[in-house]
């Protein structure tokens, strides 16, 4: 579809949203750092400070809540040479050797920092203000799940090839980080920037040349490099254990991309090429050629697509299905006995359905009508159908 526009300095692509998120993106376009119209996806929902699912392109200026406080965070998914029929008929024992590699849930980590880890950590080292505390659970949460959200699944293709998707982000450390940069930046702001009065004090700005906008940015860029290094290390762990437990297999492709992040981009603004930062909260960058994922929810399909480089949406699409129901109203509303008939002929963490309830597929929007609300953002690869599901 191509894009409309709910309010002024919006162009979206949503067509099941609801007022409140409008309100929101609206308060956010209205900032005067924007270097255009706000791009809000088709999973656009309310978040805190900046909406999920909505872009910003921004002159000498970030808003640390637009990116959020899981810097970093997206998806990986890897194509196996395997096909659906070499796959054994039980995968409960693949469940457990997944859950037994891969750490998941609120504060997990491993035990020690393995061989993966300690070579990552050499060749990015950590911010020199960590304190000891902070460098601890920075190096034994890499390559951990973290919860909410965020899973790993076992899936299949149109053609029937094996696909493993994980979700993942910046855990602890991001969060920490992120919510010291947005604090600082809700302090300062009526002495860095004077005479703007905000709506919101969530969407306080850094301004560039200053050393909180410096600061801002080596954390950023940090957090967004542990995040991509931490799942290329879990789907390293989890292929390795899905290839042991068929007896055979390898790795022939591999698409690992952000969806809450910002970065220095040049876009054709008014005509001319202008460098701006793009700040994508629940969102994928979508260029021509640019690879994506875009998962639903548990027990529906996942995407893998190709961007079409559309210039009004930032060059962006959307990161998954969004939520249209919180998780206190998913957990009031929905039940677990609805979660596993959803579930069934899949192979995930049953005996949890009361915990998973508030990730029930109905507290989120349909994802095959999400992809048709973005046909001119970016075009579809294949679709993968999960038979295994793991979540913290």
């Amino acid at each position: 579809m191509s894009a409309s526009n709910p309010s002024p300095n919006i162009r979206s692509w949503a067509l099941d949203i609801d007022e409140r998120t409008i309100v929101q993106a609206s308060r956010t376009a209205r900032l005067p750092i924007l270097a255009g119209p706000l791009a809000l996806m088709p999973d656009a929902h309310v978040g805190i400070g900046a909406t999920v699912g909505s872009v910003i392109a921004t002159d000498g200026a970030l808003v640390p809540s637009a990116v959020g406080v899981d810097v970093g965070c997206g998806m990986i998914a890897a194509r196996t040479d395997l096909m659906a029929d070499a796959l054994p008929d039980e995968l409960a024992p693949l469940l457990d050797r997944i859950a037994a590699t891969i750490p998941a849930g609120v504060g997990r980590s491993h035990a020690e920092v393995d061989r993966r880890g300690n070579r990552w950590f050499a060749e990015h080292p950590m911010p020199g203000h960590l304190n000891e505390k902070q460098r601890h659970r920075a190096a034994v949460q890499f390559a951990t799940l973290g919860s909410g959200n965020h899973f790993a699944e076992l899936s299949v293709d149109e053609r029937d090839s094996v696909w493993f998707v994980l979700h993942s982000g910046s855990r602890g450390i991001g969060n920490e980080l992120a919510q010291g940069h947005i604090k600082a930046a809700k302090r300062d702001f009526a002495r860095v920037v004077e005479g703007h009065q905000l709506e919101d004090p969530d969407l306080a700005w850094v301004v560039a040349g200053t050393p909180a906008f410096d600061a801002y940015v080596a954390d950023l860029q940090w957090l967004q490099a542990y995040a991509a290094g931490s799942r290329d290390a879990m789907m390293h762990a989890a292929l390795e254990q899905l290839f042991a437990y068929v007896g055979h297999g390898r790795e022939i492709d591999r698409v690992n991309a952000h969806h809450n992040y910002a970065q220095l981009e040049a876009h054709v603004i008014d005509g001319a090429p202008r460098d701006v930062w793009v700040t994508r909260k629940g969102a994928i960058r979508a260029r021509i050629g640019d690879r994506g994922i875009i998962p639903g929810s548990m027990g529906t399909a996942t995407y893998i697509v190709e961007g079409l480089g559309n210039e009004a949406s930032w060059c962006s699409c959307a990161h998954g299905a969004g939520r249209r129901m919180s998780r206190t109203q998913a957990k009031r509303e929905l039940t677990a006995d609805s979660l596993t008939q959803r579930m069934e002929g899949k192979t995930w963490l049953a005996k949890d359905a009361a915990r998973l309830g508030d990730e029930h597929p109905d507290a989120y929007k349909d994802i095959d009508a999400v992809l048709a609300q973005q046909t001119d953002l970016v075009r579809v690869t294949h679709r993968l159908t999960q038979i295994l599901n793991y979540k913290g």
